[in-house]
């Protein structure tokens, strides 16, 4: 998000009061409420957790460590932000991958989050985009990653959210191991 982010209130259609949208300099819409480590919005004026940069060019392995390393903090929320952006920027060829690893981070969140039925759908279908993208290019540890590790963490997880076995996620203690066990 921008720092230079502004509020411009808008009238509603009904007449009613205005309703004031967070817009970044050049005016696109932008929640700048604070946020709590699993990206839930807090009231304007609550201490939250810093947000993560939007819009930020990585390398491959620059977003692999940064995303661990919020991962590993509990923060899968502002990790799949660090993939979203290597989605959006990255290679054509490479999208299916870094956008299965964004919805894997936030499956995480969503289970994190205690919604069991969301959680366990995008662990699923993160690790079908995953798949999809390692079956179509047949590798299995780009920029150092364990995909097949990781498809068999997040189907796990997804089994236990759903089931009710994985109880209150700790997002810091279930988090993935990109690169494998080290």
């Amino acid at each position: 998000m921008s720092s230079a982010s502004s509020s411009t209130p808008s009238g509603t259609p009904s007449g009613g009061p205005a309703v004031v949208r967070d817009r970044d300099s050049e005016g696109r819409a932008r929640n700048a409420r604070p946020r709590d480590g699993l990206g839930r919005p807090l009231p304007y004026g609550a201490d939250g957790v810093p947000r993560q940069p939007e819009g930020v060019v990585r390398t491959p392995r620059e977003t692999v460590a940064e995303a661990q390393a919020l991962l590993d903090a509990g923060r899968p929320f502002h990790a799949h932000e660090v993939f979203e952006d290597a989605w959006k920027s990255g290679p054509r060829a490479e999208r299916t991958l870094w956008r299965g690893l964004a919805q894997l981070a936030v499956g995480l969140t969503h289970a994190a989050r205690g919604n069991a039925t969301g959680g366990a759908r995008l662990l699923r279908r993160g690790a079908g985009a995953v798949e999809e993208w390692a079956a179509d290019t047949g590798e299995r540890t780009p920029y150092g990653m364990d995909l097949p590790g990781l498809l068999v963490w997040a189907r796990e997880l997804a089994d236990a959210v759903e089931s009710g076995a994985a109880g209150v996620v700790d997002p810091a203690e279930r988090a993935p191991r990109l690169r494998g066990e080290a």
